[in-house]
């Protein structure tokens, strides 16, 4: 029996993409310009690090340019900041408030194995 969303696979890809990149980039945002919540407490280095890859990244993503790329450094910065910021509170993502942070890793590195899908400057360019 097929399930009513069977049809729309490529169509949720897409949109599981620009939704995800378009959250993104706001945490960047917020780090890098203040906007629209101010950037949290923590050393400049880490700011404008990791607020220029969540921009940048989120962006690529968003839009479907380089994803696979820019997926896997935004998995992999979100892999670090969960053992930075989390992963040494507690041991349980509901206890030290990492799930974000998990969530979007594997979003991201999803996004990174399967790609952009339809709706990408990645699929605009391809010719297959």
């Amino acid at each position: 029996m097929a399930f009513i969303l069977d049809r729309y696979g490529k169509e949720t890809h897409a949109a599981l993409r620009i939704v995800a990149g378009l959250l993104f980039l706001w945490h960047g945002s917020s780090k890098l310009f203040g906007f629209p919540t101010s950037a949290p407490d923590a050393p400049a280095a880490v700011i404008y690090v990791a607020g220029g890859i969540e921009f940048v990244g989120g962006v690529l993503v968003m839009i479907g340019l380089f994803t696979r790329q820019a997926a896997f450094v935004c998995s992999g910065l979100m892999a670090a900041a969960y053992w930075m910021a989390h992963g040494t509170n507690a041991l349980f993502p509901i206890q030290n408030g990492g799930e974000p942070a998990i969530l979007y890793c594997f979003i991201f590195l999803f996004l990174s194995a399967h790609g952009s899908g339809i709706w990408s400057v990645d699929g605009s360019r391809s010719t297959t």
